[in-house]
């Protein structure tokens, strides 16, 4: 009976942390969602600013893109890169 106890007690831990997990992903993607958007507003104001025609945005980090590139800086800061 131990075992069985041991593999149900693995089973819901195993299944809270990837709960958490996702739900801690989805809010990683949107937060690079707010913040795409937010350097396109960026974009668009320096190109008005300039006095160039407003041009479409190209940045297209996708799911994840953004938060990649702030681990890849930060693992280059610490001399990982």
């Amino acid at each position: 009976m131990t075992d069985a106890k041991t593999t149900r007690e693995l089973v819901y831990v195993t299944n809270r942390d990837v709960k958490w997990i996702c739900k801690a992903l989805a809010r990683m993607e949107a937060q690079d969602e707010d913040f795409e958007s937010w350097l396109r507003a960026l974009e668009g104001w320096q190109a008005e600013k300039a006095g160039e025609e407003r041009r479409v945005s190209t940045i297209s980090a996708g799911a994840g893109g953004v938060v990649g590139g702030v681990v890849a800086v930060i693992v280059k800061v610490l001399g990982g890169g």
